[in-house]
């Protein structure tokens, strides 16, 4: 049941006098749920909650957070129906993709689970005592990695289960021993109400401390940042705009204490297409590409928003029909106003500048907050004589650029910010004159994908989700995969210390 109040820790609260309603895209109506923000109290109260709760929770065994991890996961479940309805009401998405989301957010919680459930990810080193070594003896060193303390995590707007209130950020988290409190998005307050109230009723079956996880609501940066100000949070995660990213690492690394944000922000996700593979499977690649651009209303990360390729008439027979088979797929609705607002206003200012030219734009009647696709061109020497031209348009929305040749298309890839993907779309006779292309590619982004589409993110191991500022905060970490836990630990070395005194997993090497 949504109640629009605020979960501290297993409490609900509601003391505060400012409130907002979620609002249905694709009626363009207010949901009737009045959701009240938390204040300055309500903030102080679950910070210091959950740094109580880490005192007892930083303690639990692996298994022990296994099993609350995995309770969350037959929470969210037995949410049912209510959730799907909650998450398409607040989103415009479709059935499908909540349904598809939720098996997805149930994924990565049993996924960490897994791992936890064993103490092989800390990667514990022994180095044991060597006492007759000269010219000096050598201490007994072993090393593990600790949880960093409570976590606040930004659940992201386009993603209301996998990237937010049990997403990956706060399964991993809380896989680490971190506590965690979810700033709600407020595009999608009651999804959101609805999963922590699984979280609490997880948590308070498998006994875990009160204050372990809350969940407060707010408009604006006034909750956000008082959050990120607070000395008792010493971490943050975070999935949205370069906008508020940046505002949110700004104002951590301001605290007395700065604290790591871990932030994955926006992309354009450039995809460089050969000559050569136009000429042999161009319909084939403007129909996948069609699609990719046009998949989800364009409002993923890893959306293709920039396709380089090489000019020639075979590269302009491609763009008009990537353009014809883009506008023909049917209008898809958008999450939010606020975010069709956006799309337009940023795809106006990239097709206003100098030089680029609109190939095809959907026309006719569009509902309201349903987005109007749209493929524009340009050529290499413009693009690279403005940045206005590289930034992200949030959409269904894609740039491509025409180089004169390769050295002006490497050009090009050298000039991008950093990015979470690029993708090379080439035939096996180009392999051999890649080289170039993927070591431009690989210093620009986080992920390189051959012959496929980025759209699509694999939760495993081997998955880096990340880049290069501005496509995340910290490049050397992955918000997607088991490997997303790294950046809620951190090392510590016990020397010459007695084995009664040392954590569980280092007494045996």
């Amino acid at each position: 049941m949504i109640t629009g109040k605020n979960y501290i820790g297993n409490k609900l609260s509601a003391l505060g006098t400012i409130s907002h309603k979620t609002i249905n895209p694709k009626l363009n109506i207010e949901n009737p749920t009045k959701f009240i923000e938390a204040t300055s109290e309500e903030i102080e109260e679950a910070a210091q909650l959950a740094s109580q709760a880490f005192k007892v929770y930083r303690k639990v065994s692996g298994k022990g957070k296994a099993a609350f991890l995995n309770a969350i996961a037959d929470e969210i479940l037995a949410l049912d129906q209510e959730l799907i309805d909650a998450y398409t009401t607040e989103s415009g998405l479709p059935e499908g993709r909540a349904i598809g989301e939720r098996g997805r957010t149930i994924m990565q919680l049993k996924s960490f689970a897994d791992l936890v459930s064993k103490e092989n990810w800390k990667n514990n080193s022994f180095d044991e005592a060597i006492p007759e070594r000269q010219p000096l003896p050598k201490d007994d060193l072993r090393k593990t990695v600790i949880p960093l303390g409570p976590v606040v995590v930004f659940g992201a707007s386009n993603f209301p289960l996998a990237f937010s209130t049990a997403g990956g950020d706060t399964a991993s988290a809380l896989a680490a021993g971190c506590p965690v409190i979810l700033k709600a998005h407020e595009m999608h307050s009651g999804t959101s109400e609805l999963v922590a109230s699984a979280i609490i009723k997880a948590a308070e079956k498998t006994s875990m401390p009160n204050g372990v996880f809350s969940q407060l609501s707010g408009r604006g940066p006034v909750v956000g940042s008082a959050l990120v100000n607070h000395p008792k949070v010493k971490a943050v995660g975070f999935t949205g705009s370069i906008g508020a990213g940046r505002a949110i690492f700004n104002l951590a690394s301001m605290r007395e204490e700065p604290i790591p944000v871990y932030a994955e922000m926006g992309s354009i996700n450039p995809v460089v297409i050969t000559p050569r593979a136009i000429d042999v499977r161009g319909e084939a690649i403007a129909t996948n590409y069609a699609s990719s651009i046009t998949v989800g209303t364009g409002q993923f990360c890893t959306n293709p928003g920039l396709l380089i390729t090489i000019e020639g008439d075979k590269t302009d027979d491609f763009i008009q029909d990537l353009a014809k088979k883009t506008v023909a797929i049917e209008p898809q609705c958008m999450l939010h106003p606020n975010i069709k607002a956006g799309f337009e206003k940023n795809g106006e200012i990239v097709s206003s500048q100098k030089g680029v030219k609109t190939v095809a734009k959907m026309e006719g009647e569009i509902k309201n907050n349903f987005a109007a696709s749209q493929i524009v061109t340009v050529s290499g020497v413009d693009f690279l004589a403005n940045a206005k031209i590289h930034q992200e348009v949030f959409g269904p929305f894609s740039l491509v650029v025409k180089s004169k040749d390769e050295a002006q298309l490497i050009e090009v890839i050298e000039a991008l910010e950093g990015q979470l993907t690029g993708t090379i779309i080439a035939e096996k006779e180009d392999v051999e004159n890649l080289i170039d292309i993927v070591d431009a590619l690989s210093n620009r982004v986080g992920r390189i994908i051959f012959n496929g589409v980025p759209t699509g993110v694999e939760v495993c191991p081997s998955m880096h989700h990340g880049g290069p500022y501005p496509a995340s905060s910290d490049s050397k970490f992955t918000s997607v995969g088991v490997d997303a836990i790294y950046r809620w630990v951190r090392p510590v070395s016990y020397q010459s210390f007695p084995t009664e005194l040392l954590p569980e997993s280092l007494k045996n090497n």
